[in-house]
């Protein structure tokens, strides 16, 4: 390897992508591609850092496997940081175990935290956190330590585990001042201010305020009765009762918990389940026949009882109930809280992370750019959602994750 070369991998690796590009701006050689695509993406030209990438891999020879995976782990950093969650895995699978082959140890667990940070994505906690098992960080430089206090952290928020995530940022932060580049600190710093940001909305006897996700820790863990609108859930200490699939007795239930400890309207709770704006004899039954239902799955941890004006929430041995909300809600919520965290997005990429059809997603897109609320660019599969940030939204932590079944 040539001095421009080594100087310019040292500068790509202290973050001066400019200095990089200096001294390989005008090479078309196979090592001087592969710079000048890694210094592009560093400095957010995704489209022609790819092309350069690609086009490095193709120049190093047969004999050059470890160079030819070091592309491939780029590229996947690349459709990372682009939200092209659906780039395939199994090249990045197959890069990381050429790279572990060749002892190249380092750049193998950077490929295994690339994996875990897409799994986060698209919300496969139990797997990321299995996988981020094997990696012992103290083997590392500053670098990989930093992603992997990331890593921890983002696991922990969704665990709802904020003392973990805490020391994990704090462990982040003291890698990345060690490896002194601004852009990792300042991505250290934006995750810790998701610690600082309303994750959630409390509503209580009429009452509402903002929870920041410690508060939120906290009340999952009191004897409360949640009415968990986040997830689509009621809970009460490790009673769970999962109401995701059925929205009509979710609806019934928060209308239930929001009113508690009085009694709702059965006109209400048709309007705010069915929709019913004009009441006749079979929304009664109907209204009956659901409220049954829930009944048999709250039979843990609350009755529902019949009143002259329609039905109370009657919790078991005199719990509380309250409603945990997000901290601002509006159609297609969830593609916003995706949608805030600053990068741009694919609709076939939130589809994978939300776990719902890609058409499904495209018309809540379109429904949101027509209200003005988010913007696109590019055309066809090049085309990205972006949206400014959205004053209340907090992150995807509290969206609904993947069981290991799923």
């Amino acid at each position: 390897m040539d001095s421009l070369i080594t100087a310019a991998a040292r500068a790509l690796a202290a973050g001066d992508s400019l200095g990089a590009l200096k001294r390989v701006a005008l090479r078309d050689d196979a090592s001087a591609l592969a710079l000048r695509g890694i210094a592009m993406a560093q400095l957010g030209d995704f489209a022609r850092a790819k092309e350069l990438l690609r086009k490095a891999a193709r120049a190093f020879g047969p004999k050059e496997a470890v160079a030819r995976a070091r592309c491939i782990l780029a590229e996947a950093e690349i459709a990372l940081a682009s939200r092209d969650l659906g780039w395939p895995p199994k090249m990045l699978d197959a890069a990381r175990s050429t790279l572990e082959a060749h002892g190249d140890r380092r750049n193998a667990a950077f490929a295994r935290y690339l994996e875990v940070r897409r799994l986060l994505l698209i919300g496969h906690i139990y797997e990321a956190e299995r996988m981020l098992a094997d990696l012992d960080p103290s083997l590392f430089p500053p670098v990989s330590r930093t992603f992997h206090g990331l890593v921890l952290a983002g696991i922990a928020m969704r665990r709802l585990r904020t003392k973990e995530a805490r020391a994990a940022l704090t462990q982040a932060e003291h890698a990345a001042h060690q490896a002194g580049i601004p852009a990792l600190m300042a991505e250290v710093e934006s995750a810790a201010r998701v610690l600082n940001t309303p994750a959630a909305r409390l509503i209580a006897r009429g009452d509402e305020r903002l929870l920041l996700l410690e508060d939120v820790e906290a009340l999952l863990e009191s004897k409360s009765i949640v009415v968990d609108a986040c997830r689509n859930l009621v809970r009460q200490a490790n009673n769970v009762v999962s109401l995701a699939k059925r929205p009509v007795l979710f609806a019934l239930a928060r209308g239930l918990g929001e009113a508690w400890p009085g009694d709702v309207p059965r006109d209400l709770l048709l309007a705010r389940a069915f929709g019913a704006r004009f009441v006749d004899e079979s929304h009664r039954a109907r209204l009956r026949v659901e409220i049954g239902r829930l009944r048999r799955k709250l039979r843990k941890v609350a009755d529902i009882n019949a009143t002259k004006r329609g039905f109370a929430l009657i919790p078991k041995r005199g719990r509380d109930v309250v409603v945990l909300a997000r901290p601002v809600e509006e159609e297609h919520g969830d593609v916003l809280a995706f949608l805030t965290d600053g990068e741009s997005w694919s609709s076939s990429a939130l589809a994978l992370a939300l776990g719902a059809s890609q058409r499904t997603v495209q018309r809540a897109l379109d429904s949101l750019a027509a209200a003005g609320k988010v913007q696109s660019f590019g055309r066809a599969r090049a085309r990205r959602w972006i949206t400014p940030p959205v004053p209340g939204f907090t992150t995807i932590l509290l969206l609904p994750t993947r069981l290991p079944v799923d």
